[in-house]
């Protein structure tokens, strides 16, 4: 399906040995999409295997038909992905604007980046009031509203975002959840990979859990939340 990222028996290694093995899922375009594991699980390697950054050895991925598997990272980008890392990172001696700007190094237009940069302010006020304030001198939530903001601007038809809960407040937890939801509602499909189950299956359409590199289960968020493969990931 067009615009609909599709994960094919994927191995990736490091040093030889498998992190993920024989990975299969799709996130469906305009859907949210979520991946549950606890920490070690190959989350990140996941993400890090769909951006061409850590190539699978083995399988295929594609998205809006296109393979992406062997592609450079700036060419995985420009399918319309993009990533909002785990951890926000964003660049701290920059300025809130700037930190957005870098977001859009792709497109040429400054007519368009100015249209996408109202877009993302009208998304995030805040990001407005702070536009010329240094990054590194925000809160871990606004932080976290610099990182979503800077992914949009790219103008995206995928988000990957890994982990958006790590290191926040229940409540900002909860409000950068809101924001995501929102994001779908504009027509974004979303790639979620997280630990926070409840936040996670509250807003997804479907989802994966992955225990030691392997897809242990996959369902609605009501099949998925009554499972032992949940239980196990996460109480076990």
């Amino acid at each position: 399906m067009s615009g609909t990222l599709t994960v094919e028996g994927i191995y990736t290694a490091y040093d030889k040995a498998n992190v993920l093995e024989d990975v299969s899922l799709e996130a469906e375009k305009g859907k949210i999409t979520c991946l549950l594991g606890s920490n070690g699980s190959g989350k990140s390697t996941l993400i890090r295997s769909i951006l061409g950054l850590t190539p699978p050895n083995q399988g295929r991925i594609g998205f809006a038909g296109t393979t992406l598997t062997g592609l450079p990272t700036h060419k995985v980008i420009a399918t319309g992905i993009a990533c909002i890392p785990e951890g926000r990172k964003v660049f701290p001696k920059l300025t809130v604007e700037e930190n957005l700007r870098l977001g859009g190094y792709q497109e040429s237009s400054p007519a368009v980046i100015t249209e996408r940069l109202d877009k993302v302010y009208e998304t995030f006020p805040r990001l407005r009031e702070r536009k010329d304030q240094l990054a590194g001198t925000m809160s871990g939530g606004e932080q976290a509203m610099v990182s979503i903001g800077r992914g949009l601007m790219s103008a995206p038809k995928l988000l990957l975002i890994d982990e958006p809960s790590l290191g926040l407040s229940p409540l900002l937890v909860k409000e950068n959840f809101n924001i995501i939801r929102g994001i779908n509602e504009l027509g974004i499909t979303i790639f979620l990979v997280e630990q926070n189950v409840h936040q996670t299956l509250a807003i997804a359409d479907f989802g994966y859990v992955l225990t030691k590199g392997r897809v242990v289960a996959s369902g609605t968020p009501e099949k998925l939340s009554k499972t032992t493969e949940v239980h196990q990931a996460y109480f076990g």
